[in-house]
């Protein structure tokens, strides 16, 4: 009953930018931890960035520090992932997922997808030149 939506996925050249939109239906996001992870063919699933619900506190998997930012927008109810510098080894499928931490002594996010509860279908990027 609760659904996540993940869009602004698409082609784009190397060095380019893309962002990512994770939109929230039959739930509000203010409580609740957000994760970005991603999953190229051949390869494992791999946390890349979250936000805790209250603070903000952000993670990022190592590959996109300084190139990838996670933000919030309660009044739209989505969690956006900006990428700049894009490159090849960005390519995969992104998929946005969801966790209740109402407790402020909890707040906080990780980067393993056992955390969480609640996923979306997915949106692909690709970057090829």
């Amino acid at each position: 009953q609760y659904q996540l939506v993940e869009s602004g996925g698409g082609l784009v050249q190397p060095g380019g930018s893309l962002r990512l939109s994770c939109a929230a239906s039959g739930f509000t996001l203010d409580n609740y931890a957000i994760g970005w992870f991603r999953q190229a063919p051949g390869k494992e699933r791999e946390g890349v960035s979250c936000i805790s619900p209250r603070a903000g506190r952000t993670n990022y998997i190592d590959s996109v520090k300084g190139r990838f930012t996670i933000s919030r927008d309660n009044a739209k109810n989505t969690v956006y992932l900006q990428m700049n510098d894009l490159n090849p080894e960005d390519t995969a499928a992104y998929h946005c997922a969801a966790i209740f931490r109402p407790f402020p002594l909890e707040d906080m996010c990780i980067l393993a997808d056992n955390y969480y509860r609640y996923w979306g279908q997915g949106t692909q990027v690709t970057v090829s030149s």
